[in-house]
């Protein structure tokens, strides 16, 4: 009889897209193409497709609870992730559950905006992420747009950047990570972790891609997913950073607006991992 090796168990908490290309469905194809289990609560029931978003429905905070104590309780976690977390009451209810079902690592993605403009978590929200779920993330990974709303100032280039990550830290999470997507030079992702120096500059080529729908969920679900199996976060994430690029590089030309980052393609580019 074969025996099976049963691979980590990971969560995703982050709200659905129909088109696939990001939110829950992007999170659960990078865990399986990366060889974890992925496990997934809904936060909110998005209507987006290429073009964009033009509505979503935030789910009761209990329901939320409820989808990850049901499944932590019984197949456990070996790390999780967050995403769209859409009220303040879901971003309440994350951190306690953080806490109480010991939910480490936690990758925090902070989805603030959609990419057609509007907003995905209001003033209170954002208060109760920099006051409850930041402090007991283990990283936090947003992009410039995300950071600057977070710290309040300008994040456009590499050393701006930086000084976020650090504001960022000051904010309780074991380490941050801005992605470089949106900043002016090359693709730098700054990295800086408490207690280390830093910060630390994780360079790729900026690729001239218009197929780049799901790229933050992408990069964050690869993190937890690489974190799951035990690696530093360094090394975490510049895999991850590596897997989000060749994701990028194979890009599907779906729609008629923005077609989704190709994991399936990174995977098997990857082939080592």
């Amino acid at each position: 009889m074969r025996v099976t090796q049963v691979p980590p168990v990971v969560l995703t908490i982050a709200g659905s897209d129909p088109s696939g290309g990001a939110g829950v469905q992007a999170d659960l194809k990078t865990f399986t193409v990366l060889g974890v289990y992925g496990t997934a609560a809904i936060t909110a029931i998005t209507c987006q497709n290429t073009k964009g978003m033009s509505d979503y429905l935030p789910m009761p905070a209990q329901l939320v609870a409820a989808q990850i104590t049901i499944v932590v309780e019984d197949i456990g976690c070996a790390a999780a992730k967050t995403g769209m977390l859409a009220t303040a009451e879901i971003v309440r209810t994350v951190a306690k559950l953080t806490r109480e079902l010991a939910l480490s690592p936690l990758v925090v993605d902070p989805i603030l905006r959609a990419h057609s403009g509007g907003t995905l978590l209001d003033e209170e929200g954002l208060r109760a992420m920099k006051d409850h779920l930041l402090p007991v993330a283990t990283v936090v990974t947003p992009n410039a747009h995300e950071a600057a709303q977070l710290v309040g100032f300008p994040v456009d280039d590499a050393e701006n950047a930086a000084r976020a990550a650090q504001r960022l830290l000051e904010m309780g999470p074991g380490a941050v990570i801005i992605k470089g997507g949106h900043l002016r030079e090359d693709a730098v992702d700054i990295l800086v972790e408490a207690g280390k120096p830093g910060p630390l500059f994780l360079a790729a080529p900026r690729l001239e891609a218009h197929h780049t729908h799901g790229t933050g969920c992408i990069f964050s679900a690869a993190l937890t997913a690489e974190l799951s199996k035990g690696l530093p976060l360094e090394a975490a994430a510049r895999r991850a950073k590596t897997f989000v690029t060749e994701a990028i590089r194979y890009g599907l030309a779906l729609g008629q607006g923005r077609g989704p980052a190709n994991v399936l393609a990174a995977g098997l580019m990857l082939p080592s991992w």
